[in-house]
């Protein structure tokens, strides 16, 4: 299958119809057709696994999207893989409302509180003659590693490491990879203490 869709990638007149068949012009999501009748067979789902109905899976089928055991996303969430995987490990839970915009790597034990974003694409806008939907976007990775809380409306930004067993606090906006053991607060998202020296950080 990742032959076939390198094959895709490589030849443009080929690439450009079979997007058209997956996803309307200007839409962020893919057709009826590959949410119902292809995704749900595409997709790794773990045992005891669980994912509202109401969540909006803009899933792709050129990109894999994975959840493992006993992991929940809970109501009104987005899920989006078409910058990048998504994987998310076991016993994880995703907040309700909350985005998750591959490419993305999320361990085990990891909670998100309600309405977090955790993107790993963003848009070009270097040219300031140009509309930012004309320059494109770019992807990359998240890695948020094991037994990490993330609260209520954090954002996440492309190409942030979260190390083990990190809180990060309600409302930050995480710019830059965080060290294991760590709390985190603030909108700047800045280090105040290290859990595993129990010092504060200045």
């Amino acid at each position: 299958m990742q032959t076939l869709f390198n094959w895709i990638r490589q030849n443009p007149a080929v690439k450009k119809r079979v997007h058209f068949l997956i996803e309307r012009p200007h839409r962020s999501r893919p057709r009826w057709w590959i949410r119902n009748l292809v995704m749900p067979f595409l997709i790794k789902k773990g045992k005891r696994a669980f994912i509202a109905s109401t969540v909006r899976r803009d899933l792709y089928p050129f990109n894999s999207f994975e959840i493992g055991y006993k992991s929940i996303i809970e109501d009104y969430a987005t899920l989006n893989n078409g910058m990048g995987p998504i994987k998310i490990g076991e016993h994880c839970r995703i907040g309700i409302g909350s985005v998750i915009l591959g490419d993305i790597i999320i361990g085990n034990y990891v909670t998100t509180g309600q309405h977090c974003m955790l993107s790993g694409m963003n848009h070009n806008y270097q040219d300031i003659e140009k509309p930012m939907e004309d320059q494109g976007a770019y992807a990359l990775p998240i890695i948020i590693e094991d037994c990490v809380s993330i609260g209520a409306n954090t954002v996440v930004l492309p190409g942030v490491t979260i190390g083990a067993h990190s809180y990060i606090g309600a409302g930050s906006i995480v710019t830059r990879s965080i060290p294991p053991y760590s709390i985190v607060s603030g909108p700047s998202a800045k280090v105040t203490f290290d859990l595993k020296s129990g010092t504060r950080v200045k």
